[in-house]
């Protein structure tokens, strides 16, 4: 029996070496493209009180949670989803603040999948935005093109943002008197797209046939702006028009951002979390049967934690584009900026000393001795030259092959060959 201290729990893995510099090189690029529409970084901890993610609030089911108790006999949850947590923080340190607040953020979320179906790990890391304080369409349009640019900077080249409308979906359930038990049947089946499904439910509840025809075409209703134009001829209850009209105006702030070609609609595109008030987004790319991207507006969300403020955001699943990028042969480049500093034993103090040197100038040095081959380190890192410390400093390119001698002062100029 092999050791069971070397393996990990079910639904969560290791990463490392190349994969964990591509990891973080992805991150960083993530993290400049939001930092670029002026997005400053928040950090919340990785768990909070059960109540910032309990049924109220509308998030991840209590099943689903990683639950423990503090000291003091509280219930204490790993956070499964970063948007309650930076609407709390967002509510206690910007409370009586009425300008609009814009963050990003990094970090793990842990949610109880029973295992990693479908390769779900129960722990991934995510990258988001919030856009807190304006309720206009304008900000919906921002966060849709960051989103773009986050999945080009990335190096994808072909995905598709996906807009949805759940406030749509709520006024025609309320128009009809929809009980809230039929609400979550209705929402799981819709959101399946399982047209047969819908249609068995709706006749089995006798609903008013005006408002049942339209949820029994939700599932179907998805491509361009002439989706929009038939749900506005399905309906005269004014606030589902008035949804319609929200999701138009979009579109066109989207058309001045240029990125309207990437954008469809999909009315029957609904969130498992229910705090979202307005518009849902997903992105898709090729490789994943799920969303790289989820997001939207949830109006009312910050007001559970004492503070009116609209508000609107999306998460990226890192580990998901990753495996998307994988899957669609897209290189995640590695800057090879550090170097091998290979030594003697006689040469060790001399070789301390360079390597101190070269570190204060801004280098990446590796220290290895000469009883270990420089090989088996260059070919999955990010060494391209490998210095050899003896009567001449001499600069190998691992690469090539090809050695020469090299001054101290010429050795930083390599990285910018």
């Amino acid at each position: 029996m092999g050791n069971i201290l070397l393996h990990t729990p079910e639904g969560v893995r290791d990463i490392y070496n190349s994969e964990a510099k591509r990891k973080l090189v992805l991150q960083n690029s993530l993290s400049s493209a939001m930092e670029a529409y002026g997005y400053d970084p928040i950090q919340t901890p990785s768990f909070e009180f059960f109540d910032i993610f309990s049924r109220d609030i509308g998030t991840t089911p209590s099943k689903d949670l990683y639950k423990f108790f503090d000291k003091d006999g509280e219930t204490l949850v790993l956070r499964p989803d970063m948007t309650p947590s930076v609407a709390r923080c967002a509510a206690k340190y910007y409370m009586e603040d009425e300008r609009p607040l814009r963050f990003y953020y990094l970090g793990n979320t842990f949610v109880n999948n029973h295992g990693s179906y479908q390769g779900r790990l129960n722990e991934t890391t995510q990258i988001g935005a919030e856009f807190i304080g304006d309720p206009g369409v304008e900000a919906d349009a921002e966060v849709v093109a960051l989103i773009s640019d986050c999945l080009y900077k990335a190096g994808l080249k072909n995905f598709q943002i996906s807009i949805g409308q759940v406030d749509f979906f709520k006024s025609l359930l309320d128009s009809a008197g929809v009980e809230p038990e039929d609400e979550v049947a209705l929402r799981e089946l819709i959101s399946k797209k399982n047209f047969f499904g819908v249609e068995e439910f709706l006749d089995e509840k006798h609903y008013p046939e005006s408002v049942s025809e339209i949820l029994k075409r939700l599932p179907n209703m998805f491509g361009n702006t002439e989706v929009l134009k038939e749900a506005k001829s399905l309906t005269d209850d004014r606030r589902a028009l008035a949804s319609i009209d929200r999701l138009e105006q979009l579109y066109k702030v989207l058309c001045v951002y240029g990125i309207e070609t990437q954008v469809s609609f999909d009315l029957g595109m609904l969130s498992k979390y229910k705090y979202y008030t307005g518009i849902i987004i997903k992105a898709y790319t090729y490789g994943l049967g799920e969303p790289i991207v989820t997001g939207g507006r949830y109006d009312r969300l910050l007001s559970s934690f004492g503070k009116s403020a609209a508000a609107v955001g999306f998460v990226i699943g890192v580990d998901q584009l990753m495996m998307a990028l994988s899957r669609q042969d897209i290189d995640i480049p590695v800057l090879k900026d550090s170097f091998i500093l290979q030594y003697s034993d006689e040469d060790f103090e001399d070789a301390v000393k360079l390597a101190k040197s070269l570190r204060a100038k801004g280098l990446k040095i590796k220290l290895l001795s000469q009883r270990y081959d420089y090989k088996d380190y260059c070919c999955d890192s990010s060494v391209t030259y490998v210095l050899k410390y003896g009567k001449e400093l001499s600069v190998l390119n691992a690469d090539t092959g090809k050695e020469e001698g090299i001054k101290e002062e010429d050795i930083p100029k390599l990285i910018s060959k």
